[in-house]
């Protein structure tokens, strides 16, 4: 009965020995380390409210705030392990090849970085603007570091991981599109006055954009109509929208006044025998 009472005592001494020794360098290494993270905290605020004054996308005014939060909160974890006696030289060492080893194990990871830090800094795309890649395309709503997400035209969202970006194709749109619609008319009709109605009507939709001039103009001579390239300039967002309008009020425009859309017809002629 008395050896586990040694043994008891034995552990409490020690425990109570510790928390003299490491107990005020634990405590004040704690502090150091909150003090870091409400320091790091509040340099970030600051710096994210001043560098919102500065022409800057935000993908670049968040990856700054964050390097600088990364680095006052690896001064504080610094001098907090330094008050606790840890060895900083084999510390760093050990990073190292653990560091190593997690770069050869997040290889997927770490490209996905480099190309948004890549995407970043030279700005292909802007958030806003409405991007085609890799067999995607949408309205770009994030850039990060790892991926970007777009918004698709339906109202989806479409992720795409940075490293699938950089060195692709990039078909930037910016915030605006050209519809490209074709009409045909009949081969009897006055092409002027068939024309001079095409910009009538794109002059009265109010989705179309009057400070960029429409494409009109004969685009093909086909085997049963005169067929008409009409190419406004719309927003993104009523590309959809306006390319149904305009085809509405054209069909009703030509049937107005008399403008024929034929359709593909075909004379068929039979030649039977003499006798």
């Amino acid at each position: 009965m008395a050896a586990p009472v040694e043994t008891i005592e034995q552990v409490r001494s020690t425990v109570i020995d510790l928390a003299l020794r490491f107990g005020p360098k634990l405590l004040a290494a704690l502090i150091i380390l909150t003090i870091g993270y409400l320091v790091g905290r509040q340099l970030s605020r600051w710096l994210d409210r001043a560098l919102s004054h500065f022409e800057m996308e935000p993908p670049v005014r968040s990856l700054i705030v964050r390097i600088a939060r990364v680095l006052v909160s690896l001064l504080f974890v610094i001098m907090a392990l330094q008050n606790l006696g840890v060895e900083l030289l084999p510390l760093v060492a050990g990073l190292g090849v653990a560091g190593a080893g997690i770069a050869l194990a997040t290889q997927g990871l770490l490209s996905n970085l480099f190309a948004g830090l890549t995407i970043i800094l030279t700005k292909p795309f802007r958030v806003g603007e409405y991007i085609g890649i890799v067999g995607e395309e949408g309205t770009v709503e994030t850039i990060t570091l790892f991926q970007t997400t777009l918004t698709h035209p339906d109202r989806s969202r479409v992720v795409i991981p940075n490293r699938k970006i950089v060195g692709e194709i990039l078909h930037n749109y910016g915030k605006i599109r050209q519809i490209d619609i074709t009409v045909g008319v009949a081969y009897d009709t006055e092409l002027n006055q068939a024309l001079t109605l095409i910009q009538e009507v794109l002059r009265d939709n109010a989705r179309v954009l009057h400070d960029l001039a429409p494409v009109i103009g004969v685009r093909q001579l086909a085997d049963s109509s005169v067929n008409i390239a009409v190419k406004p300039w719309v927003g993104v967002q009523d590309y959809g929208p306006a390319g149904a309008e305009i085809n509405k009020t054209l069909l009703e425009a030509f049937r107005e006044h008399g403008i024929v859309v034929p359709y593909p017809q075909r004379e068929v002629r039979l030649l039977q025998d003499a006798a």
